[in-house]
């Protein structure tokens, strides 16, 4: 008698939540709509064991975007797990594996309840029927396909005379179906001859005649993304969406789009990855790309979080490890850095990749720990997986020149010259290990170097100039490099200071004083330099 009381409200309430859904069917209305929800999950609570309730709770919940295929599926396959006999149960599960592109997995459940419904059986057929359209409109057809959707048409078709409900509902839908193969076909026939414009007018049209936008604006934005109109595809991509909201492939293709293009709409794409995360599928690269974007706005708390949630889909991943410890450097969070860099090294599943990442662990022990000699070995270890690291080069000279180690800087400079000797990088590093070491005559070659490849360079043009004044006492051609550097950059200190050095050496007052001014009032913000020195030597230029 318990068990009654319990089941006769529980079939209230499905009654309830069918006359809602059928009103919202009709007109549209949030309120019915979110009747029949609720009254549907009250039914499951009163008597979870009525399939009915699971597929039309699905269908409902799915059509207004609050749960992914894979949720609507799970559903119902609860229900069929309940009423393995349902011929409804059976349908909904198929028609929701259609929509997932399962065609196999469709057919199989279309064909269970067209073996229950027997002369009752039009619906299975026919949808079976459109099912096998959309599979050959896809392009993933087999020759038998083309057979059995004539037969199951054709047989479904004469079996509506038992089942005169579904004649108005399913001419709809398969006169829907057909208009957007239609439409399909010829657009990407056009697209393959690179008919692009006569492509987008017949998408334009299908937009106009189909109950499908998502399709075609999705096609739209294709197309323009082809004839690289960007903007036009994002805002195609965006009309897709307010159709669909929950049109994972145009989700994806969006987020793309606006990562690769647009970084000033981090918001938006982090909004369509979130969406993303609700389908349940690829979670890890959808962590790992959110990662990035919170990245990109700075945002270090989430940034890491992002990259954690990637690590534990996947905790092998080698570019997940790197990434987090990227955002845990950013965070100043050093330890844990060094921990997934090293995990980065340890799984390293490219040599040159991997000797990138040994140079960001070898910066950390060198420029936070002060490790020199762990630095050392990060950087020596990435040009044992990569000897063609041109920069590992340039940070092993500058690791030795931190430690004034000068030959062994000078050798790591000269091998980076010698793997790439059109650089000016190495050439201008390597000149000044040979200042500070006395070969001044190897220095000037270096330098000469450095600004013959890159005279736009004002440090080297600068340094260049030091060389001249205060190794070989040539103040004049000093003059003309500082000179140089100062016509370069406008907001350059030690330049102004030096130019003012060398005037002062050729005894040109007034232009030292002005040079002098120029790096007193430049220096209030920069504090390069001392600014007692400066004013010192300023004063001097009139001392009688």
């Amino acid at each position: 008698m318990s068990e009654q009381i319990l089941i006769q409200p529980a079939f209230e309430s499905l009654e309830k939540a069918r006359a809602a859904h059928e009103r919202y069917l009709i007109r549209q209305h949030n309120g019915d709509l979110q009747e029949a929800v609720e009254n549907y999950i009250n039914a499951v609570k009163l008597d979870p064991t009525i399939p009915e309730t699971y597929y039309r709770l699905a269908a409902l919940m799915w059509e207004h975007g609050e749960i992914s295929i894979s949720t609507a599926i799970e559903q119902c396959k609860t229900a069929v797990s309940l009423s393995p006999h349902s011929a409804d149960a059976r349908l909904y599960t198929g028609y929701f594996m259609k929509m997932a592109q399962d065609f196999a997995a469709a057919e199989q459940e279309f064909k269970s309840a067209i073996k229950m419904s027997k002369l009752k059986s039009a619906r299975p057929r026919l949808v079976l029927s459109e099912t096998l359209l959309e599979k050959i409109s896809s392009g993933k057809a087999a020759p038998a396909d083309y057979v059995n959707f004539m037969y199951y048409f054709v047989s479904g078709s004469m079996m509506l005379a038992w089942d005169k409900p579904s004649i108005k509902m399913f001419y709809k839908n398969f006169s829907n179906s057909l208009s957007i193969f239609s439409f399909d076909t010829a657009g990407k026939i056009l697209e393959k001859i690179k008919l692009y414009p006569a492509a987008e007018n017949i998408y334009k049209k299908a937009v106009e005649k189909t109950n499908h936008k998502e399709i075609f604006y999705g096609r739209m934005g294709d197309v323009s993304l082809k004839t690289k109109e960007v903007d036009i595809a994002v805002e195609c991509y965006r009309s897709a969406l307010e159709a669909n909201p929950f049109n994972r492939e145009i989700l994806i293709k969006l987020a793309t789009v606006l990562q690769t293009y647009y970084p000033d709409c981090t918001d938006e794409t982090i909004d369509c990855y979130e969406k993303l995360l609700e389908f349940g599928q690829d979670t890890a690269q959808i962590y790992y790309e959110l990662g990035h974007l919170y990245l990109r706005k700075e945002d270090k708390i989430n940034s890491v979080s992002a990259f954690k949630l990637a690590l534990e889909n996947d905790e092998c991943n080698p570019f997940y490890n790197n990434s987090l410890a990227y955002a845990y450097a950013k965070a100043e969070l050093y330890e844990e850095a060094v921990e997934h860099y090293q995990r980065a090294v340890a799984l390293n599943p490219d040599n040159e990749w991997t000797s990138i990442v040994c140079h960001a662990l070898g910066s950390i022990y060198s420029e936070v720990n002060g490790n020199i000699e762990a630095a050392v070995s990060a950087y020596r270890a990435g040009l044992i997986l990569d000897p063609s690291n041109y920069d590992l080069y340039l940070a092993l000279g500058d690791i030795y020149m931190a430690d004034y180690d000068l030959d062994h800087a000078i050798r790591a400079y000269c091998d980076a010259i010698t793997l790439n000797p059109e650089n000016p990088r190495g050439y201008s590093k390597a000149g000044i290990a040979l200042w500070e070491k006395d070969y001044l005559e190897e220095a000037l070659v270096s330098y000469h170097k450095a600004v013959d490849l890159d005279p736009e360079n004002a440090n080297a043009q600068n340094n260049l100039g030091i060389l001249y004044l205060d190794g070989l006492g040539d103040a004049m051609e000093a003059l003309e490099y500082f000179e140089k550097a100062v016509e370069l950059n406008p907001d350059y200190t030690l330049a102004y200071f030096n130019a003012g050095r060398a005037s002062q050496v050729l005894e040109f007052i007034n232009d030292a004083a002005q040079y002098y001014q120029k790096a007193l009032d430049l220096n209030k913000t920069c504090k390069e330099l001392e600014e007692t020195d400066i004013q010192r030597r300023l004063h001097s230029l009139f001392d009688t």
